[in-house]
């Protein structure tokens, strides 16, 4: 009694390993693949593919070499490509002893499993040369496998890229010809089954989702399988909460990932195109399945309350980004703002008996200006001269077609009757420049500076611009005014060498105007008109009584 017991566990591990020891390989493999044979037959309808004879055999005739295609009856015919191939296309109504399982099988990953041959039940010839796609399976190394003595091949364990085509080949002859018939297997290795059933990770339980009426909302399920075919997810309706009353919603196509050897994340939507007081009503179930069983995940929607009153915290909040935006802005613009202020608000202390001078005059000569004669502008015409001419009188003689250096002058001091001060004829030589100027804009109610590209390359012209303006800086009873003479203002600013920064940031933001000597004489007439009114409103002292004021 003894003695047979241990017999028995002996012998039943033969039986349960099969040709699979786990010490050493055993591969019955009947005939090995040598070199391939030229006659081959195929099932119609099944996946095909033949052998390169060599290099350059790329295919011809619609049969490329070592490709997976579909093969059918029209690629029946004889080949030449670097040697003879035959291919002859067998109709699958006259194959017999060969079934639909025996194409398609499903291994288990890890374990043991079994590749039949289709057909081979029928056939007297039981030696069979197995592929996995172009491969022999007579060349894999490290793996344990077998064919046994009916033609089926045996994996010892199957793994994750088993998932493939697989062939096998077997010789028949007929009328003396012999000829390979291939026959293709689609092996899928699947995971182990699951033992418990998936599980719903979105929505987790019941979960209360806020949705607004007249508006579209997607519910949204995700779940976690163990990988396997047999697995769904589906959205259902539930009226007034009764699961036994069930609507199967319109869902999107499923979506899965894998994620990892043995897990797969599937995820399903189902979108409601408008809310209505009805859907608060019921309940929407996502049930996910497998083939062990079921899980669950339900939503209940909630109308939205939307808030009216101020919130206590975005409210200050956005006060703090708007003040600090505002504070930026002053930091960076803050020399802009004060000369837009300050030339545009006159509010300081006017006090003409401590001026000397109505306008500090600043321009630049063109190298074509007559500049004897213009100092010499007041012995010519007295400042009390009746005969006095208009500016638009001026104009119309030869006198005023001269440069705008020329007129201002003219027009400023002889016919409005303001007092000018000009460095070349009021200010003595011999002093400190740089304190004369200063001085003379201090005792200035207003600065004229006449901009053209020779002011603005002047570095004597540009120093009375920057004073200016450090001036406007320092006291508002101070007004300042830029005539352009030439229309590419944007241009002079961003001139080589490089402006001044002060003087390059307050050419941006000061009042100014434009002259050009070829406007019409409407357009002239617009531009005195403007310098009139940026005057000053009192003389310092009347050289003249106005008698050539602009018309209107």
């Amino acid at each position: 009694m003894q003695t047979g017991y241990i017999l028995g566990l002996l012998i039943l591990p033969i039986f349960l390993e099969g040709c699979c020891p786990k010490n050493h390989q055993v591969k019955i493999t009947g005939v090995q693949p040598d070199t391939p044979q030229q006659h081959y037959r195929a099932v119609e309808g099944e996946i095909f593919w033949r052998p390169c004879a060599g290099e350059g055999d790329e295919g011809n005739h619609g049969i490329p070499c070592e490709t997976l295609f579909i093969v059918e009856a029209k690629h029946s015919g004889n080949y030449s490509s670097g040697s003879n191939f035959s291919l002859y296309v067998v109709a699958r109504s006259s194959v017999e002893c060969s079934t639909a399982e025996e194409s398609s099988v499903v291994l288990e990953r890890d374990k043991g499993g079994k590749v039949p041959c289709p057909g081979l039940n029928c056939s007297n010839n039981k030696e069979v040369i197995w592929y996995k796609r172009y491969t022999p399976v007579s060349s894999w190394h490290g793996r344990d496998y077998c064919v046994d003595e009916t033609g089926r091949l045996h994996l010892c364990q199957v793994r994750k890229e088993d998932t493939s085509v697989f062939f096998c080949d077997r010789k028949i002859i007929d009328q003396g010809l012999t000829w390979t018939l291939r026959r293709a297997v689609n092996v899928t290795a699947a995971p182990e089954p699951p033992s418990d059933p998936p599980r719903v990770d979105k929505p987790s339980g019941i979960e209360t989702h806020e949705v607004e009426l007249g508006h579209s909302h997607t519910l949204v399920c995700e779940a976690s399988f163990i990988t396997e075919k047999t697995l769904s997810v589906g959205w259902y309706m539930n009226y007034g909460g009764n699961l036994e009353n069930m609507t199967l919603l319109p869902m999107e196509e499923e979506k899965k990932k894998e994620v990892g050897d043995t897990q797969t994340k599937v995820s399903r939507d189902a979108i409601i195109e408008k809310v209505t007081l009805q859907h608060l009503n019921h309940t929407y179930t996502c049930i996910a399945k497998n083939s062990v069983g079921n899980s669950t995940g339900t939503i209940k929607l909630k109308k939205k309350i939307k808030v009216h009153f101020p919130s206590l915290v975005g409210y200050p909040f956005a006060s703090l980004l708007l003040i600090s935006g505002i504070g930026i802005i002053l930091h960076v613009k803050w020399l802009e703002i004060q000369l837009i202020y300050r030339s545009r608000v006159q509010h300081g202390k006017h006090d003409k008996d401590e001026k000397e001078f109505d306008v500090f005059l600043s321009f630049v000569w063109s190298p074509s200006t007559d500049l004897e004669g213009v100092l010499t502008l007041s012995a010519q015409k007295g400042p009390h001269e009746e005969a006095c001419l208009s500016s638009m009188d001026l104009l119309n003689t030869e006198e005023g077609k001269s440069t705008l250096e020329v007129l201002l002058p003219r027009v400023l001091e002889d016919q409005w009757g303001y007092r000018l001060c000009l460095l070349e004829r009021d200010v003595l030589p011999g002093g400190a420049y740089t304190n004369d100027v200063v001085l003379a804009i201090r005792r200035s109610q207003m600065l004229i500076c006449v901009l053209s590209a020779d002011y603005l390359s002047n570095s004597n012209a540009l120093f009375v611009l920057e004073s200016g303006v450090q001036a406007l800086l320092q006291n508002t009873s101070l007004k300042l005014v830029l005539i352009w003479t030439t229309r590419d203002s944007a241009a002079l600013i961003q001139s080589d060498p490089p402006l001044p920064a002060l003087v390059k940031r307050a050419l941006k933001v000061l009042p100014s105007l434009d002259w050009s000597s070829g406007k019409t004489a409407r357009t002239t007439s617009s531009f005195w008109r403007s310098l009139r009114k940026a005057m000053p409103s009192q003389r310092v002292n009347m050289v003249s009584l106005m008698q050539g004021q602009l018309t209107d």
